[in-house]
């Protein structure tokens, strides 16, 4: 059992076996996706799904391995010592300490919400704008997917981001998808990868401006980037919430990829043929149901900013 302190304290003590244990299973569960990234990074050897959650997400192995309580629970003991000098970490004050019962002198940290705030005042003010918004929106499931199209379309081979791998079409057919639909990208991150000759075919013009405006919970790179803003958003998200988001990223990249123009049969992948009327129903049936994974952990996400923000 948790300790909770008086209300208008917002604190929690977490006691030690139980830091120790919620430690050890993040970091168990975070494994599943660090030392394969490492022993690929080790050997030379690239993936173009499973690396995607390293080489354009930000967050380092060693930070995803880091397990964090969340806003307001309070460590005591080795695991405070070793989080004392973490940025956007403080050490409990005098009357905090009384009212959780521990000495003066018993290590005791917590996450520095004010100084998050303060610090990263118009990146949180951004994510909470983005979520919600996007919270608000009904989720739009006729893209299939062509935002890779997009990315190789009249392109010259040895321009392609992932030149390694060959293409499920030729260069011709994987053009003249492209030219048979409509296009209606949404996301900025998958709109800036447009080869030129595809930026004009897009009836939509995303900005980075303009990204709250535009977002919907259907988008695959809106629902990915709940990793990203999870993680943007530590400490005062629990590691729970992270994983949580990493999981979801996770199998909306592979689902991404498989639904991509590009042959991923050398990784074991059997293609989304989003080109044919039983493809687009495989995609849209996945894409639906990450949206319905994708809302739940918005919502999470928001009530973390609700409840850090209140006043």
């Amino acid at each position: 059992m948790t300790a909770a302190a008086p209300e208008h304290v917002g604190l929690v003590l977490v006691p030690d076996a139980m830091a120790d244990d919620r430690a050890a299973r993040h970091r168990e569960h975070a494994a599943r996706y660090t030392e394969p990234h490492r022993a690929r990074r080790s050997a030379g050897i690239k993936h173009p799904v499973a690396d995607f959650l390293f080489t354009y997400y930000a967050l380092s192995p060693g930070k995803l391995e880091r397990w964090h309580p969340g806003a307001g629970a309070v460590l005591t003991g080795a695991a405070a010592v070793e989080r004392a000098a973490w940025k956007d970490h403080r050490s409990l004050d005098a009357a905090e300490r009384d009212a959780l019962g521990l000495s003066a002198d018993e290590p005791a940290v917590t996450a520095d919400v004010a100084g998050f705030l303060d610090r990263r005042s118009a990146t949180v003010a951004f994510v909470r704008r983005l979520l919600g918004a996007t919270a608000s929106r009904p989720g739009q499931f006729g893209c299939f997917g062509l935002h890779e199209w997009a990315m190789v379309y009249r392109q010259d081979p040895d321009e392609r981001r992932h030149e390694e791998l060959p293409l499920r079409l030729s260069g011709e057919q994987t053009d003249a998808v492209v030219e048979a639909h409509r296009i209606r990208c949404s996301h900025i991150d998958a709109f800036r990868f447009f080869t030129p000759e595809a930026t004009g075919r897009n009836e939509l013009r995303p900005t980075r401006r303009t990204q709250p405006d535009l977002e919907q919970p259907g988008c695959l790179h809106a629902t990915m980037d709940l990793y990203k803003w999870a993680f943007t958003l530590l400490p005062l998200v629990s590691s729970d919430l992270v994983l949580a988001a990493l999981d979801l990223a996770a199998d909306v990249r592979e689902v991404d990829m498989r639904a991509s123009p590009y042959d991923l049969s050398g990784h074991d992948l059997t293609p989304i043929r989003i080109e044919t009327p039983a493809g687009k129903a495989e995609y849209v049936a996945a894409q639906r149901g990450f949206a319905d994974r994708g809302a739940v952990l918005r919502r999470r996400l928001l009530a973390v900013l609700d409840r850090v923000t209140a006043a």
